[in-house]
C-alpha cells in the first residue's frame, strides 16, 4: 500500500496491509481503475509536516477531501488540527458516532474570536479599508501598533493630536472591526487551539475581511508558537477551506509565511479553492502535495500547469479527473502522480447546496393532508 506523502516507508515496506499501517498514516482513499472499480488503498501521511493544496471546481469533492484529511488529521496521536471552515461544511466532525466506529476527536468554536493585536499592526489599515499611507490608514496603523485591544485602539484615536478631518474616519472605520464582533482580549489561545482534539473554527455568515483577519491571527499564532524555545508538543495542520477569500485579504503574509517556513517548525498547512488562479503562485510551487479535483476553467489549470514538477508525465489538464470525488495526487515525497477516489467521510458532512424540491415537497404533503 502506498502512503502519499511518504517516501521512505513505502520504499522500505513494500508489502503492509492496512491493519499494519505504520504510525501517522491515515486513510485517504484507493487507486482508481481504468474502468472506474476501485483498487488497492492508499493512505495519507499525517506524521510529517506538509503545505498542500487542494482544488477543484464546485462541486467536483474538494470540502470533502478537506474533511478526509480533518478526520485522519484528528486521528493521529501528537497532531492538532485547525479547521477554518466559512461554510459550515464540517461541524460534523464534532460527531460523537462516527461511521466506522473509529473516534474523531474534535470540537466545533461558533463564533470565535481572535485577539485584536494578533494582527500585525501593518495590516489594520487595509483590514478597515483604509489607505496606511494616507491620513486615517496611518492614525490607525499608530493605533494598532501602540495598544493591543481594538477598544483601546478607539480611544488612542479619540486621543490622537490631530485634525478632527483625520480622526472621524479613522474612528468610522475602525468602528467596523467592533461591528463584527471577531475581536476579543478573550479570543482564541495557543493553549486552546493545540489541545487533544480538531478544533473547528465555524465562520459561516461572517463576512471576507473578518474571516480573513482570523486566518491571519491564528496562522501567526500557531507559527509563533511553534518557534518558541519551548513549542507545543502537537504539530499543528491548518486547514482553510476557500481560502482565496483569506489570501485576498490581511491573511496573505500569514499564510505565505507557513508555506515557506512552516514545515521546519512543523506547522502544516493545507489551502483549499475553486480558483488557483486567486492564490499567489507560491501557493502551488511550495506544495509537497497537490490533491486536483475536476477544473474546467482554462486560466485555473493553466495556473497548476505552471507549478507542475517535471516527473508529471504528459500535460496536466489531460490528467485531471472527470468524476465527483476523483482526485488526481501530486505527491513530492516520493515524485510520484497518482489517480484517486476519495474515500468516503466518517463523520457527516454539512454545507450541502439547498435543494427547492427538499423545500417544496414537505410543505406540499403538509397541504395534502
Amino acid at each position: 500500500m502506498h502512503v502519499i506523502g511518504r517516501g521512505a516507508i513505502a520504499d522500505e515496506v513494500a508489502e503492509w496491509t492496512w491493519d499494519s499501517r505504520p504510525t501517522g498514516t491515515g486513510h485517504l482513499g484507493h487507486y482508481l481503475a481504468r474502468d472506474g472499480s476501485p483498487g488497492a488503498t492508499v493512505g495519507i501521511d499525517t506524521n510529517h509536516p506538509h503545505a498542500a493544496l487542494v482544488v477543484g471546481k464546485r462541486g467536483a469533492g474538494k470540502s470533502h477531501t478537506l474533511g478526509v484529511l480533518a478526520e485522519a488529521t484528528a486521528r493521529t496521536q501528537g497532531v492538532a488540527p485547525v479547521v477554518v471552515d466559512p461554510m459550515g461544511a464540517f461541524e460534523g466532525l464534532a460527531e460523537q458516532e462516527p461511521a466506522d466506529g473509529e473516534a474523531v476527536p474534535a470540537r466545533v468554536v461558533d463564533d470565535p474570536t481572535v485577539q485584536a493585536d494578533a494582527v500585525p499592526p501593518a495590516a489594520w489599515p487595509s483590514l478597515v479599508g483604509l489607505d496606511p499611507s494616507e491620513g486615517p490608514g496611518a492614525l490607525v496603523w499608530e493605533a494598532a501598533a501602540a495598544t493591543a485591544t481594538l477598544d483601546a485602539m478607539l480611544d488612542a484615536l479619540d486621543r490622537a493630536d490631530t485634525e478632527r478631518d483625520i480622526r472621524r474616519p479613522a474612528r468610522n472605520h475602525l468602528r467596523r472591526a467592533l461591528e463584527w464582533g471577531v475581536f476579543d482580549p478573550a479570543g482564541l489561545t495557543v493553549e486552546g487551539l493545540l489541545g487533544p482534539e480538531a478544533t473547528v473554527l465555524s465562520l459561516a455568515g461572517v463576512p471576507d475581511a473578518p474571516t480573513s483577519a482570523v486566518v491571519a491571527a491564528v496562522a501567526r499564532l500557531l507559527y509563533e508558537a511553534r518557534t518558541q524555545p519551548n513549542p507545543p508538543v502537537r504539530l499543528p495542520w491548518l486547514v482553510v477551506d476557500e481560502a482565496h477569500v483569506a489570501v485576498d485579504g490581511v491573511a496573505e503574509q500569514a499564510l505565505r509565511t507557513l508555506l515557506t517556513r512552516g514545515r521546519a517548525p512543523g506547522v502544516s498547512l493545507v489551502l483549499a479553492t475553486q480558483r488557483p488562479t486567486a492564490l499567489p503562485a507560491v501557493a502551488a510551487s511550495q506544495a509537497d502535495l497537490l490533491v486536483a479535483h475536476r477544473l474546467t476553467s482554462e486560466a485555473d489549470i493553466a495556473a497548476l500547469s505552471a507549478a507542475s514538477p517535471t516527473y508529471l508525465d504528459g500535460r496536466l489538464r489531460d490528467r485531471l479527473p472527470t468524476g465527483r470525488g476523483e482526485a488526481l495526487v501530486v505527491d513530492d515525497a516520493t515524485e510520484s502522480v497518482h489517480t484517486l477516489r476519495i474515500r468516503g467521510r466518517d463523520t457527516p458532512s454539512g454545507g450541502a447546496t439547498p435543494l427547492a424540491s427538499e423545500i417544496a415537497e414537505p410543505a406540499m404533503r403538509e397541504q395534502s393532508d
